[in-house]
């Protein structure tokens, strides 16, 4: 085995300075705390360091953050952290989820998955300490937790291919991060369409005709139409390089997203259905959808590391996480089944575009969450910008750099936009994502992280078999997943059917309408 060869570190580094704490925002990361992410590098040069020696001083991922304490944060902090990182959109998608899977397994599931999740993230911290102490690091993020197994690993072919570990983390950071950014385009979409159609309906006479055409007209309002709407608006938000700007808004965000919650709660428990008149299992084709989503949901995985370091007492980390999960899988479960018993089969990709059209108190409900998001969409688009656009801009003049930075995020998040055009269905947007990237950065390469960084250790046949049984979970949920989702995106023969049926419906609720009238 080679020696560690690790990439020289900046000068002067405290207990509180993270090389890794880019991960903290990889996937599942929907809501990011100001006072967790900020620069590492600014984008400038300071301190008379010339563009050649700062580009190689330049590091993959890690340059750009730290975690900016000297002091630590405490348990409940820690908590609210991780709370925040696990909470977002993937939660309001998980009532359609449950129907995917079905009454009884559904539920059932998002429990197995939840908690294979938090394993998971015990893992990942476990083999973070064990590499910290070899490589004689005072800590270390998610990328460079997996190029230190591979380094250190039993196969010479993958120590050769150390640095190809960091890199597949980055592929897939970079990945979940630009497919928020596209759910967050459909979700914008699909809740102001609602919410514009429905105060157009409230402006229209109770019993009129033209009921009938004012129906046609609102279905021939293409989503996509309000998509390119958002477009600019997006660019303009991106063009803001600095998050502690956005401070203000972030808190204003997580306080509308959570007000929000308080309200769908109140709506879905007044009229909770027989669970029996609904499927306890649904099809196996089905599952996969349910996969997607609920790992999409659950991956807080690049979370874990950035908050454990940073934690005054970090033995009491695995009780805040343990905690914290714990929370947030009462929440999605909960959510999750009473959604479903609330609205049955008429459940949509995301709870919000289910409640009611003519009550304000619910369209504040998409009004409040959309502006969470929107705020949110920047934040998350900063992790795959800050790891991308540095690439491009080191390729051109000083003086062009900047104009070359603003057209690279004007491009990025068109990227996003055209992703959300062409799919413009939320539930598999975000159950692509959570098959692609999701399942391998939460459930495939913590697993085989710990068998390469204890297989010295004289591993127990059980935690072989258990690490290996996990990864084959990530794999067949990866290949089912994407497969079952592409095939909805190629051939939506259901959601022609579905539209086919509502259209017939429709027409036969005007034409009693117009006979009612005469």
């Amino acid at each position: 085995m080679r020696s560690a060869a690790p990439r020289r570190p900046a000068p002067h580094r405290r207990k509180g300075e993270r090389r890794a704490s880019g991960e903290m925002d990889g996937a599942g990361r929907e809501e990011l705390d100001m006072e967790v992410m900020k620069p590492l590098i600014d984008e400038q040069n300071s301190d008379g360091i010339s563009d050649e020696e700062h580009e190689n001083n330049f590091l993959p991922v890690e340059k750009h953050y730290q975690l900016d304490n000297e002091e630590g944060i405490t348990f409940i902090q820690t908590l609210t952290h991780l709370l925040k990182g696990n909470i977002g959109t993937g939660l309001l998608g998980l009532p359609l989820a449950i129907k995917n899977a079905g009454i009884v397994i559904g539920p059932i599931s998002l429990v197995f998955i939840g908690v294979i999740s938090v394993h998971c993230m015990h893992i990942l911290v476990r083999c973070s300490h064990c590499l910290c102490q070899r490589m004689k690091k005072s800590s270390l993020g998610y990328s460079d937790t997996v190029s230190y197994a591979m380094e250190v690993g039993p196969l010479t072919a993958l120590q050769k291919r150390a640095s190809w570990g960091r890199c597949i983390v980055d592929f897939f950071l970079v990945i979940t991060q630009l497919g928020f950014c596209s759910v967050y385009v459909v979700f914008l979409a699909e809740n102001v369409k609602q919410v514009h159609e429905g105060f157009l309906e409230n402006k229209t006479a109770p019993i009129n005709v033209s009921a009938a055409s004012s129906s046609s007209e609102k279905r021939s309002t293409d989503l996509r139409i309000y998509m390119l709407c958002f477009l600019p608006f997006l660019i303009l938000l991106v063009f803001i390089r600095d998050l502690k700007s956005l401070s203000l808004l972030s808190l204003l965000a997580n306080l509308s997203m959570a007000v929000s919650l308080v309200i769908i709660y109140q709506y879905i428990v007044r009229d909770i259905a027989d669970p029996r008149q609904l499927p306890p299992v649904v099809g196996w084709k089905k599952y996969p959808l349910f996969f997607g989503t609920a790992i999409f949901a659950f991956e807080g995985i690049g979370v874990v590391l950035p908050l454990e370091n940073r934690m005054k007492d970090t033995t009491r980390f695995p009780q805040a996480l343990n905690i914290g999960m714990g929370i947030v899988m009462t929440l999605y479960i909960s959510l999750a089944t009473l959604g479903y018993l609330r609205f049955g089969d008429e459940i949509k990709g995301s709870i919000t575009l289910n409640l009611p059209q003519d009550k304000w108190l619910y369209q504040s409900v998409k009004i409040l969450y959309s502006f969470g998001i929107f705020v949110t969409y920047s934040i998350q688009y900063y992790v795959p910008a800050e790891i991308l656009i540095p690439a491009v801009t080191s390729k051109v003049e000083q003086k062009w750099k900047l104009l070359c930075e603003l057209v690279a995020r004007a491009l990025l998040v068109c990227s996003t936009c055209a992703v959300a055009v062409l799919i413009p269905r939320l539930d598999l947007v975000i159950s692509f994502v959570g098959a692609v990237s999701s399942s391998t950065l939460a459930l495939i390469l913590p697993p085989l992280v710990e068998i390469l960084t204890f297989y010295k250790e004289n591993l127990s046949l059980w935690t072989i078999f258990k690490d290996v049984f996990i990864a084959v979970i990530g794999v067949v949920g990866f290949l089912t997943g994407t497969y079952v989702t592409v095939e909805e995106i190629i051939y939506p023969a259901s959601t022609v059917l579905a539209n086919a049926t509502e259209s017939i419906s429709l027409d036969l609720n005007a034409t009693n309408l117009v006979v009612g009238l005469k």
